[in-house]
């Protein structure tokens, strides 16, 4: 379907496209935005608050310190491996104004993964928290990592007061193993040596690459997305004109400079790096960072700090929030937007989400590949369940069957999505991005999906066999080839079931080598070697496993013994 089909379908207020030469670049509308709120509260975390003046400044010394004091050049990759802190903006805006391509790491990577994606992406720089020291020694030497510049939890609060967090977080909490980095700069220092110093402004076009987004690939290996300044400007704005659409009073739901959105979600997942890394700054809202959403009693506290008008979150963590029993008595009167993504919302949870906050929870679809936002519902009463809403201004959608032929309304088929917000491609991958670009923009998402009569859009399948825990994309081939890798273990198949908390948990089927294997020693062989999302929950021993007459193994099948 055209984009233009959905023209009479949008609510009130949404305009049918965007103005893509609004801006040139991220940097643009950063720096634009910093002038424009200079003294409206940016990011909020740990009981301190940056301005849009404070952050420009920061980001700016940061940017000058990487031209004056290394020899990275623009277009050069610089790796950014933290949680939602305050030094994650100014690291990241730092970067881009001295012209280099972040790569998002998610902090919570062991050390295999890291060496995968330092290496693919040819990363030249790294600015990481110190309680991932230990990891970053580990796979330094595999790496061509020349500059490391060392964050501590407490660098961005008062002295005392951060002395105190980087103690407590060292000595008492025992959350930064022993390592040694000699070569590595202070996150302080680097503020404090680029401090006075100009910045060189770097030109930067909307075809130049802003960040490397790595996503799970079917081959189990993850492949940079190469989202350029344009495809980011593109969803900013996109995802903008939905939040223009018109209340009830006939005004627009989100008021400029005025916002307050809290964000749980960690800032390197493209979701909430688009959202509440880029979105807000075309409005000058402010962020409140939630730094470990998993302490579930510590983010209900500070959420009662706030009058909060906007949450981005998932399925499990509404469940969380809303379980704990403190959540109910918080003062929701200010909460116009729960945005869900990542992974299927739960109708329940949706309904009691509405109950209990009095605001309704619209789900969006979105994918890495398109920066991501590519649909979404429009807000409040006109939000409809159990689809993703409507494709965002400027984006086009169709489904196709499997020779390619579009198929008509009503009809399930795979989807494909066209618009500005759409990847350049994957890094370094020109096959891997032939198999799912097209010469015509489309972009085959390997998602099943119906688009109703009415415009909107259901996904009902997945082509691919990834499993979605927790919003997080999870590729058996992945966990199926380091585990084949155990000496004991002969063949294995890895396969998404439901779950009430994460949407879906990984189980692994396993032909043993020999008898002496146990459910235990694989467990701690998977910890050792994936992120905590991607560890097997179930662990089931077999003596084969259904294959075709190739030797492919049957998945399928075992989703349906599961």
């Amino acid at each position: 379907m055209q984009p233009d089909f959905w023209n009479d379908k949008r609510a009130p207020g949404v305009p049918n496209d965007i103005d893509l030469s609004s801006y040139k670049s991220v940097i643009e509308v950063f720096e634009r935005s910093c002038k424009r709120f200079a003294d409206r509260p940016a990011f909020s975390n740990l009981g301190v608050t940056l301005t849009y003046a404070e952050l420009d400044r920061l980001s700016a010394t940061f940017a000058a310190y990487l031209q004056k004091h290394t020899d990275l050049k623009p277009g050069d990759r610089i790796a950014v491996q933290m949680p939602n802190v305050l030094q994650y903006p100014i690291a990241v805006f730092g970067a881009m104004r001295a012209g280099l391509i972040v790569v998002n790491t998610n902090p919570l990577y062991t050390a295999r993964e890291m060496r995968h994606q330092f290496k693919d992406a040819g990363v030249r720089a790294l600015v990481y928290l110190n309680m991932f020291g230990k990891l970053v020694q580990e796979v330094l030497p595999d790496t061509e990592i020349e500059y490391l510049i060392e964050a501590k939890m407490g660098d961005m609060l008062p002295s005392l007061k951060g002395w105190l967090v980087n103690t407590v977080v060292k000595k008492v909490k025992k959350m930064v193993p022993d390592y040694h980095l000699p070569q590595a700069i202070a996150f302080k220092q680097v503020l404090k040596q680029g401090h006075g110093q100009a910045l060189t402004p770097v030109k930067a076009s909307q075809d130049d690459i802003a960040v490397l987004q790595y996503t799970g690939g079917t081959t189990g290996v993850a492949k940079g997305a190469m989202l350029t300044h344009g495809n980011l400007v593109a969803n900013m704005l996109q995802v903008d004109a939905c939040l223009a659409q018109l209340g009830d009073d006939g005004k627009p739901l989100m008021k400029q400079g005025q916002e307050i959105m809290i964000a749980p979600l960690p800032l390197y997942h493209i979701y909430a790096f688009t959202a509440n890394c880029m979105c807000m700054m075309v409005n000058g809202n402010q962020n409140v960072l939630i730094t470990n959403p998993r302490d579930i009693p510590g983010f209900v506290k500070e959420l009662g700090k706030w009058k909060f008008s906007a949450l981005l979150g998932l399925n499990t963590l509404f469940v969380a929030l809303m379980d704990h029993p403190e959540f109910k008595n918080l003062d929701f009167s200010n909460l116009k937007v729960t945005n869900s993504g990542g992974t299927a919302l739960v109708k329940a949870t949706a309904e009691r989400w509405q109950q209990m906050t009095g605001c309704t929870v619209v789900e969006g679809y979105g994918l890495t590949e398109t920066s991501p936002v590519a649909s979404t519902n429009p807000y409040g009463d006109k939000a409809r369940l159990g689809t993703v809403g409507i494709p965002v201004p400027g984006t086009a959608f169709k489904v196709i069957d499997d020779d390619g032929n579009e198929m008509p309304l009503g009809e399930r088929g795979e989807l494909c999505i066209k618009g500005p917000q759409v990847m350049k491609g994957y890094w370094q991958r020109e096959e891997a991005t032939a198999e799912v670009l097209d010469a015509e923009g489309w972009f085959k998402t390997g998602d099943i999906a119906v688009i109703d009569t009415d415009g909107f859009v259901r996904i009902v399948d997945r082509k691919k066999d990834m499993i979605i825990v927790s919003g997080f994309n999870v590729y058996p081939n992945e966990i199926e080839d380091v585990v084949m890798a155990h000496p004991k273990v002969a063949s294995c198949a890895a396969i998404g079931v439901p779950d009430e908390k994460s949407g879906e948990v990984v189980k692994l089927f396993v032909v043993p080598r020999d008898g002496s294997v146990t459910v235990e020693e694989l467990k701690a062989y998977c910890k050792e070697n994936f992120t905590g999302y991607k560890v097997p929950k179930h662990i089931v021993f077999k003596d084969a496993l259904p294959m075709t007459p190739v030797g492919k193994i049957l998945r399928r099948e075992l989703r349906d013994i599961a």
